[in-house]
């Protein structure tokens, strides 16, 4: 079982240390969610999970702890965010000088094929335009290039809650590079290029639109290659169902909840807004087996990742 330590928010940001008690503990409890009543219990003893994927734009909290989950036996490896946004899109994200030499540390603790780049989402506005991009692609890669072997681009979504978002930056005026082929093939093949020159492999993730002409193959975030050469353990092989169709990742269990991260990024997808992540961040406790809030009387385990406590009484 694979461990996505998540999509949906950033645990190693701003959760770490209930993560690290969760792994203590040998499991963790998630809700459905689209149904809250509906709850998983999923095991984290090391014989039950292949590998551990973290998603994080700030990983400093969990690095100290990092040498205790090695002991542990966890095999695991980071995809890390960086674009340099200014703040009005990136309200309380660490600020590129910081999060770049954060970067350089935990590729110097775990090593550069364990440490991949996002460079995600690619948002064109009147603020960012493709000659910005291509300024902060290059600085960044330039800074990463003896730190990482692979980066991985994207390009916005605009979902109707990210426009609604959007909206609000004053004067930002995005729009849909995907839907101008001639623009997003320029941008493709600088960014292409500009890896490849540093001894970076680019790859995209989740875009219908064909970028190999451009030089850059659909990517696997969760990335069963990379789990049996890097890490030297077998995984499963099937594509995620629960993905978009775009997405290539392998399955992988999710422990995230949506609208608990507090960056404040303008375009993300995964929160509705700061403050609804903020309001949740309150009901969070450490010792909880739950991200967010207590277990509840009327709580029902549905499903049972891992072998794991099972038989344990749940509250």
């Amino acid at each position: 079982m694979i461990i996505s330590a998540s999509r949906r928010t950033d645990i190693p940001a701003f959760y770490s240390e209930w993560f690290v008690n969760r792994l203590r503990a040998g499991y963790l409890l998630t809700r459905n969610p689209f149904n809250a009543h509906q709850v998983s219990k999923v095991s984290l003893l090391p014989e039950d999970v292949t590998a551990i994927v973290f998603w994080t734009r700030n990983p400093t909290p969990l690095m100290k702890h990092l040498k205790e989950i090695d002991r542990s036996g966890y095999r695991y490896y980071f995809q890390y965010t960086i674009t340099g946004y200014p703040k009005i899109l990136e309200t309380s994200v660490p600020r590129p000088h910081r999060a770049l030499e954060t970067f350089s540390k935990l590729s110097d603790l775990v090593g550069a094929n364990r440490v991949i780049w996002r460079y995600d989402p690619v948002l064109l506005s009147a603020k960012m335009d493709m000659d910005e991009h291509k300024r902060l692609f290059v600085k960044i890669a330039d800074s990463l290039a003896s730190k990482t072997r692979r980066v991985v681009v994207s390009f916005a979504d605009l979902y109707t809650k990210v426009n609604r978002n959007l909206a609000k930056v004053d004067q930002l005026q995005p729009w849909d590079i995907v839907e101008h082929r001639d623009k997003l093939s320029e941008l493709a093949f600088f960014f292409s290029k500009t890896a490849g020159e540093r001894g970076l492999e680019i790859q995209s993730c989740a875009e219908d639109v064909d970028l190999s002409k451009e030089g850059i193959e659909h990517g696997k975030c969760i990335d069963d290659q990379l789990i049996g050469s890097v890490l030297k353990v077998e995984s499963d092989h099937a594509k995620d169902k629960g993905q978009r169709e775009a997405c290539g990742c392998v399955k992988s269990v999710d422990i995230g909840m949506y609208n608990t991260c507090l960056h404040g990024c303008a375009y993300c997808y995964a929160t509705a807004n700061k403050s609804l992540a903020l309001k949740n961040h309150e009901k969070h406790d450490p010792n909880s087996p739950f991200l967010i809030g207590q277990p509840k009387d009327t709580d029902q385990v549905k499903t049972v990742e891992g072998k794991g406590p099972i038989q344990e009484t749940l509250f």
